[in-house]
């Protein structure tokens, strides 16, 4: 009797199960030998749909939609710089070099300005525009103290962005930056970081160093040198020119010339193909202890006409023969300038180069154990003088 009943309510049991996972809204289970009917598909497009920017922008935070705009508002005026040259080593094997760098759009005539080394030694040089086309660029003028080219490409004025020129006056460290640049050949790659420190300087070339760099700790690579450095408004401050690093790659430290430097030699660069800086008379300095010993002023020159003594020069005759004694330490010592003190020629020839031709400067001066001022009006370099820097 019982197992009449267990059976009975097996078979009840069996039969709600089996209606159960049969009902309307159970798919059935494929066996291995018999494939259940096929599942719905999605119809995805062939290729992703874009969101339109306006509105994909309301799920972007405020730091990120800043990044977006400053790319999408800048990257145009970014180009990517490729430069062609012949190296000769020691056997007089020559050897083709090319380089990539990184440049940003002046204007819509085509002026595109970079970094000297960029393009330095170069025999052919191409500008690459953000629609992938590419063209020659020549070399309109190159300042190779401060590390600043300007080259020209005949590019459709309809393909040219210019940039927005900003000042470092304005500028305060933990203020936000954004490098757009061709690292290791990557085109129009934006990094971002902060201003790490202001006024720092930088040794360039010829043991000269340019002032008022800009530190930052965004990410730049081989490549980026040239590239803009952008405020979050979008405007230039800088042009991303070197790294400090072991490894030759970002490491978190990089450096970018400012662009108040660029503003005052560009007019200099356009006209004359390199800078006009102002010409003071003084041919050459001795570091000393106690100031820059004179060594040589250029005659008739703006310091020789302003009183500064250069060594002490005596002849005598001796029969057929003329004796000439030079007394170098009765030359002055400059131990300032315009309330500055000096300590080694490139502190006076910077401060000298940040000025313009018709300016004066007061030198301080040491002579004969007593301190004088020294007013020297600036002359003007000749522009002919010299052949722009191949």
């Amino acid at each position: 009797m019982k197992l009449s009943i267990a059976c009975f309510f097996a078979a009840i049991f069996g039969s709600l199960f089996t209606l159960w996972m049969t009902g309307p809204d159970r798919l059935p289970i494929a066996s291995a030998q018999q494939p259940g009917p096929e599942l719905p598909r999605l119809d995805l497009p062939a290729t992703p749909r874009r969101i339109p920017a306006a509105l994909d922008r309301d799920h972007l935070s405020e730091e990120e939609a800043i990044n977006v705009a400053i790319y999408e508002t800048c990257n145009k005026s970014v180009v990517h710089i490729t430069s062609r040259g012949v190296e000769v080593d020691n056997f007089f094997f020559a050897e083709v070099r090319e380089g990539d760098g990184s440049g940003a759009v002046l204007d819509s005539s085509g002026h595109i300005l970079t970094n000297y080394h960029v393009i330095e030694g170069a025999r052919e040089v191409s500008v690459g525009l953000y629609d992938g086309s590419s063209y020659p660029a020549s070399l309109v003028g190159v300042d190779p103290i401060n590390d600043v080219a300007i080259l020209k490409i005949e590019a459709p004025r309809a393909l040219l962005f210019p940039v927005i020129l900003g000042d470092i006056s304005e500028l305060q460290v933990g203020m936000r930056v954004f490098a757009i640049g061709n690292p290791f050949g990557l085109e129009r790659t934006m990094a971002t970081g902060i201003i790490s420190s202001l006024n720092r300087t930088l040794p360039l070339r010829g043991n000269r160093t340019v002032r008022s760099i800009i530190q930052i700790d965004a990410s730049v690579n081989p490549g980026n040198s040239g590239g803009p450095l952008l405020d979050s408004k979008g405007r230039l401050i800088g042009i991303t020119t070197a790294i400090a690093s072991r490894t030759g790659q970002s490491a978190g430290v990089g450096f970018a010339i400012p662009v108040n430097l660029v503003t005052r030699i560009m007019n200099d660069l356009l006209q004359f193909g390199r800078v006009i800086r102002p010409e003071s008379g003084i041919g050459k300095v001795y570091e000393t202890e106690k100031g820059l010993l004179v060594a040589s002023l250029a005659e008739g020159g703006p310091a020789e006409q302003a009183g500064l003594r250069g060594p002490r020069v005596t002849r005598e005759r001796r029969g057929p023969f003329v004796i000439q004694r030079v007394d170098r330490l009765a030359a002055d010592r400059i131990i300032g300038v315009d309330g500055r003190t000096v300590e080694s020629a490139d502190d006076l020839l910077s401060y000298l180069d940040s000025k313009r031709p018709g300016e004066r400067v007061v030198l301080k001066v040491l002579r004969e154990s007593q301190k004088i001022d020294v007013p020297l009006l600036l002359g003007r370099e000749d522009p002919r003088r010299g052949p722009l820097p191949k």
